[in-house]
């Protein structure tokens, strides 16, 4: 691509998911991100949304950021299917020529990404955790953690356009709500007979375990030094004494202690509560990447050289069986 060519691509445009009839809260979270990149490009914001025609969200995108909402309307685009919804985005960016395209790191965008980013012909960079403008080339860098976490690589898609990223939900802020209009594009899209390969019978919605960490105020976290799953009885107790939800290292959800969706990290989940407590936590860079933006961080480890303590607010140096236990009787006691 001649830098010619990359100068007709104007614009940030992101993927908005929707969820049985609501814009996923990551779309939100990213249209705050373009709001503030667009600021520092002298650009604008792009709500692209596939859908049947069913349900439009053009108010609640233009309040969360979005100066342009563009629809891509055809009944095959209602529940989300992989050839349909690739075929609609290529023809859509090939049209409208954004210079960045943003997506959520969710099923959905993990899915979608990658095979869009292949039919560009552009780059495409993974599970972000920050991106910039760069002042001088007007390029996106795009970080993200590598090699297991150990250190922070800035991506740059100097040739190619769109510049694609995913984000994890969880790692943007959305804007503040305000008062705004956006200007409405709806486009009619012809999906070919060929994408229709793949026939949705049923979806089937896992519930979570518990409250989702990403929503809760307060976090009581555990780790490989619970010792075992009955470990995290106590968190458990503590956690609705707090009000909150009880989440967990990747050691604990490896070791088959807790599942999945209460991992907090670089590969689970990135929460922002009011109250983190991390229980026998260490502190490895891909735990803390996931949760350095909580309100209040405490910390219980028996090693006062973990590093979980140089992120805390307040540390406490002690065997999580001996302070826990202490924790919820002060606790007990303060709310009698």
């Amino acid at each position: 691509m001649s830098l010619e060519n990359i100068k007709d691509y104007k614009g940030i445009f992101v993927f908005i998911e929707m969820t049985d009839g609501e814009v996923a809260d990551v779309g939100l979270e990213l249209l705050g991100e373009a709001g503030r990149l667009a600021k520092a490009a002298a650009s604008t914001v792009t709500a692209l949304v596939p859908g049947d025609g069913s349900v439009k969200p053009y108010e609640k995108l233009a309040a969360y950021g979005a100066d342009r909402v563009v629809y891509l309307q055809n009944p095959a685009l209602g529940a989300y299917a992989t050839l349909p919804y690739t075929r609609a985005l290529q023809k859509a960016v090939e049209e409208l020529k954004p210079e960045i395209l943003l997506f959520g790191a969710s099923p959905i965008g993990r899915d979608l990404a990658p095979r869009l980013s292949a039919r560009l012909r552009t780059g495409l960079t993974a599970d972000c955790t920050g991106l910039e403008i760069e002042a001088a080339s007007g390029n996106l860098l795009m970080t993200r953690p590598a090699f297991g976490g150990n250190l922070m690589a800035t991506i740059v898609c100097g040739e190619h356009r769109p510049q694609m990223a995913t984000v994890r939900p969880g790692v943007m802020q959305r804007a503040a709500k305000k008062d705004a209009q956006a200007e409405i594009l709806e486009i009619p899209v012809e999906i070919p007979e060929e994408d229709f390969a793949v026939e949705i019978l049923e979806t089937v919605m896992n519930p979570p375990s518990k409250l989702n960490i990403r929503e809760a105020k307060v976090l009581v976290s555990g780790g490989r030094g619970m010792a075992s799953p009955e470990g995290f009885g106590i968190l458990e107790e503590i956690a609705a004494l707090l009000g909150g939800t009880i989440a967990s290292s990747r050691a604990a959800v490896d070791a088959g202690w807790q599942p999945k969706d209460r991992q907090v990290g670089q590969t689970g989940q990135t929460v922002r509560p009011d109250l983190y407590i991390a229980c026998g936590i260490s502190g490895a860079i891909q735990h803390v990447a996931g949760m350095e933006e909580s309100g209040i961080i405490i910390a219980i480890n028996k090693d006062e050289n973990a590093p979980i303590f140089g992120i805390a607010d307040l540390g406490i140096v002690g065997n999580v069986n001996s302070v826990l236990p202490e924790l919820k009787r002060q606790l007990e006691s303060a709310t009698a």
